[in-house]
C-alpha cells in the first residue's frame, strides 16, 4: 500500500509538472525542436531543471542501500553503449520530433482527451508489443 500511494503521488506530481511546463503540448515541444524556424528555448530550462534534480537524486541514491520506502536500491550498472542503444535512441528522438510527444507527456495528453495523443499512445503500445515479439523470437533462436 505504501508503494502504491508513493507511485500515485509521484505520477500526479510528474503529470502536473508536464502540464505546467508545456511538455504535454506537442506544439510547444515541436517549437523547441524547430531550430531553423521560430525556435522556442523555454523547454531547455525545463530539461535543465530535470537534469539538476536527477543529478541530486542519483547522487543521494548511489550512497544508499535502501530507498526512502525501504526497498532495495536498483540502479543501472551498465555503461556499455551498443548499436541497439544508439538505434533505439535515434528512433525515440525521431518519434518525438514527428509527434511532439514522448511517453510521459503523451499519457498526460491522452488523459486530457487529446486525439493526437491517442494516436501516439496507440502507436507506442504497438511498438512495445512488436519489440517484445522480436525479443521472444531472438530468445527462441
Amino acid at each position: 500500500m505504501k508503494f502504491s500511494l508513493a507511485a500515485l503521488l509521484s505520477g500526479l506530481i510528474f503529470g502536473l509538472g508536464l502540464i505546467l511546463s508545456g511538455m504535454a503540448n506537442p506544439e510547444k515541444v515541436l517549437g523547441f525542436l524547430d531550430l531553423a524556424g521560430l525556435w522556442d528555448p523555454s523547454l531547455a530550462f525545463v530539461m535543465g531543471g530535470a537534469i539538476l534534480v536527477g543529478l541530486v537524486a542519483f547522487t543521494i541514491a548511489r550512497k544508499r542501500t535502501l530507498s526512502f520506502l525501504g526497498f532495495d536500491m536498483k540502479l543501472p550498472a551498465s555503461t556499455h553503449i551498443d548499436s541497439r542503444l544508439v538505434v533505439g535512441s535515434l528512433m525515440f528522438g525521431i518519434g518525438w520530433g514527428i509527434a511532439g510527444f514522448c511517453p510521459g507527456p503523451g499519457l498526460v495528453a491522452l488523459g486530457a482527451g487529446e486525439l493526437k495523443a491517442a494516436v501516439f499512445v496507440s502507436s507506442m503500445v504497438a511498438g512495445m508489443g512488436i519489440y517484445e515479439w522480436i525479443e521472444r523470437k531472438r530468445g527462441a533462436a
